[in-house]
């Protein structure tokens, strides 16, 4: 291999993969020690080993270190090497040679020529793999976690290889947005999940589907996240139907909400274009399970929300069977969503959308209103009940507009019952 076949070899690994002189020429000594081993028998006895390329020289050479021995004591010709040979080599630098020591020797073969090079060069891209490989892990270690931007390549067996930074990246099937195209030169924004050790290597896992995708992209977005007076609180997320983000403000001048939606909708519309238009849900945090529910569901109005504590599930009741199916989303995605925004890690919670049943609903309002009347006017129930399917509902109406006559015939009760009633109302 001539010098400037050498020096341009190098030239061309370093300009294009960004790697170092030192990583290139390693790899290089690599190969061509590859290729001694492949051309010289025996060479796999050798104990120490390896190949010396000179760029500027142009050359290289294949050096083995070996055991000084008596010249009649040699029993290993691939690891020793006779005292007088030995000091006959060492005589051109004036190095004092004695049995026992060790010399670095020029094992390289005359015909070490053309077929070392062609086999140096079939193995080079093997050992620039690697050493790639080795500068990926150094360079994403301690990026995982971040946003980066890349540049689609190519498919390889359904995954998807992306440039990013002069490294390959790989978008995995299950790590893409469903129904999302990708075509050669697209440039977009990815989550790093890991970098992990696969069957090709350290591998630099990436996704469009991570629901961190979407806290990272609110973050480079909203400066008031970046100056920790918004924080994002939870991020839920089904990619390509619909992520839902709870914010809260550390400060009171601050609109939480506001400030991720931007001026006519900037911020939030630019994240939404990145997500190849998601539907994206800002809602305020609150501590109150209910009204984050309330929330989540909006612009739905909830007739009624119960929160069982005990069970875990917040119950919403919705005006009809239509009203209920908006409220769930598609194939149920909405309250699923919902579900997981108000959980956490140690609890689990349930969202559950109901129609509102009128009639249910009267009857438990006209319970609860005899029950009170009951109470208030120191009566049975079913005399209570009965005055509120008569229209008398509330005490305070009964005492402002209550007539003894009215309640004697709605009632079929004594006169004296009845001013006993209304003296209860208006002591009430």
């Amino acid at each position: 291999m001539a010098t400037t076949d050498i020096t341009a070899l190098i030239d061309y690994y370093v300009r294009e993969k960004d790697l170092t002189r030192e990583r290139v020429i390693q790899a290089l000594e690599a190969s061509f020690l590859t290729a001694y081993s492949k051309m010289v028998p025996g060479a796999d006895r050798i104990h120490d080993l390896r190949a010396v390329v000179i760029p500027q020289k142009g050359s290289v050479k294949i050096k083995a270190t070996m055991r000084v021995v008596e010249d009649d004591q040699m029993t290993d010709p691939f690891n020793e090497i006779k005292l007088s040979t030995a000091q006959h080599v060492a005589s051109k630098s004036g190095r004092q040679i004695n049995v026992g020591d060790s010399v670095s020797v020029n094992v390289t073969p005359k015909d070490f020529g053309r077929i070392a090079v062609q086999t140096a060069r079939q193995t080079m891209q093997q050992r620039i793999r690697r050493a790639e490989q080795e500068m990926l892990a150094e360079a994403f270690k301690d990026r995982v976690g971040e946003l980066v931007t890349g540049t689609v390549k190519r498919y390889d067996k359904g995954d998807v290889i992306v440039e990013v930074e002069k490294f390959e990246g790989l978008l995995l099937s299950r790590q893409r947005i469903p129904g999302e195209e990708y075509n050669a030169g697209d440039k977009l924004r990815f989550y790093v999940v890991e970098v992990r050790d696969g069957s090709r290597g350290n591998e630099l896992i990436l996704s469009r589907s991570h629901p961190n995708l979407v806290r990272r992209l609110f973050e480079s977005e909203v400066i008031e996240i970046a100056e920790h007076s918004v924080e994002i609180v939870t991020v839920v997320r089904e990619a390509g139907y619909r992520s839902k983000l709870v914010v809260r403000s550390h400060d009171a001048n601050v609109d939480p909400i506001g400030a991720c939606v931007g001026i006519r909708g900037s911020r939030v519309k630019n994240v939404v274009n990145e997500l190849n238009h998601e539907k994206v849900d800002i809602l305020e945090y609150t501590e109150d399970k209910g009204e984050m529910v309330k929330e989540s569901l909006a612009p739905i109005d909830p007739v009624r929300i119960d929160v069982d504590e005990a069970a875990r599930v917040v119950t919403v009741y919705v005006e009809d069977d239509k009203a209920a199916a908006k409220a769930k989303g598609r194939k149920g995605q909405n309250v699923r969503l919902t579900a997981r925004l108000i959980s956490t890690p140690e609890e689990r919670w349930d969202v559950r959308v109901e129609a509102h049943d009128s009639r249910a609903a009267l009857e438990a309002q006209a319970q609860e209103g005899a029950s009170e009347l009951a109470q208030k006017l120191n009566i049975t129930d079913s005399l209570a009940s009965a005055m509120v399917q008569a229209g008398f509902t509330t005490v305070e109406g009964i005492a402002a507009y209550g007539q003894k006559e009215d309640l004697m015939e709605a009632l079929g009760i004594t006169e004296e019952e009845a001013e006993k009633i209304l003296q209860a109302a208006r002591n009430n």
